[in-house]
């Protein structure tokens, strides 16, 4: 199938690794060109070098601390003079500290609004004035299942990720006249660093092994294992293809069934 986005531009953010990574080269697959960014140095060269051997197309790269303002304008300035612009954007970020309430102070709390909501406001501030210029744009947040099934002591991805999704919902309805798309995927239990993480945390809770604890994440989900970064990744590039032009203002699970709800 023609996805119909050969030569666009997308800029993928938190991309040096995991879900990220798996983003951008799904889009680079597809033809476009992709710019990359993180806050390691190292880990986007490296992605970048592989990027170009598997398809031949050399991403641009950027340094990027999602908390700083003065980083995302930078990023955002480096991609539209060398792509000329952005007509993808993927707001991709790792996870907020976890904690319970009383774990968690004032600083814990601006640290995750920066990271989760404000850096995705920010990005889309800087690329949606373009997108309505040209009336064609794919804005796409990577959040969580947090946002349908609340993740014990996860109170800050719970609560700041939920802020992502009523401002994408308000902002897909005003800008949806001039073609622009604005949606959110939710990603279940991924093979990520992020996950791997949570298990050596939720393990030292419990006195278990973290390879324990993922037996048991396996366990919660109807399909009984958990999902690749890849299987995220091709939800992501669908949503900013030529044939999801109708969705927008939507929250799509790439779960496994983990969600138990209806809606």
């Amino acid at each position: 199938m023609d996805l119909g986005i050969k030569g666009k531009s997308a800029l993928v953010t938190a991309s040096s690794k995991g879900i990220g990574r798996a983003i951008a080269e799904s889009l680079a697959e597809e033809g476009c060109k992709v710019a990359i960014c993180s806050r390691n140095k190292e880990e986007l060269l490296a992605a970048a070098a592989e990027i170009k051997k598997k398809f031949g197309t050399e991403p641009v790269w950027s340094v990027c601390d999602l908390n700083k303002v003065k980083d995302i304008e930078t990023t955002v300035e480096s991609v539209k003079k060398q792509f000329g612009g952005i007509d993808i954007m993927v707001n991709n970020c790792g996870g907020p500290e976890p904690g319970y309430f009383q774990e968690l102070s004032d600083e814990s709390w601006q640290d995750a609004f920066e990271q989760v909501l404000l850096s995705a406001v920010r990005f889309c501030s800087l690329v949606v004035p373009d997108m309505i210029l040209h009336e064609w744009g794919r804005i796409i947040n990577i959040t969580s299942i947090a946002v349908k099934q609340p993740i014990d002591r996860l109170m800050l991805s719970n609560s700041l990720r939920n802020g992502l999704i009523g401002y994408s919902k308000t902002l897909s309805n005003e800008i949806a006249k001039y073609n622009v798309t604005v949606n959110n995927i939710a990603p279940g239990y991924t093979l990520t660093n992020r996950i791997y993480d949570l298990a050596v945390n939720r393990a030292k809770q419990m006195e278990k092994s973290h390879e324990e604890v993922l037996i048991d994440m396996a366990k919660e989900i109807p399909m009984n294992r958990l999902a690749s970064p890849e299987e995220v990744a091709t939800v992501c590039t669908f949503l900013a293809s030529k044939h999801a032009s109708y969705i927008t203002g939507n929250t799509i699970q790439v779960d496994g069934g983990l969600n138990k709800g209806i809606y």
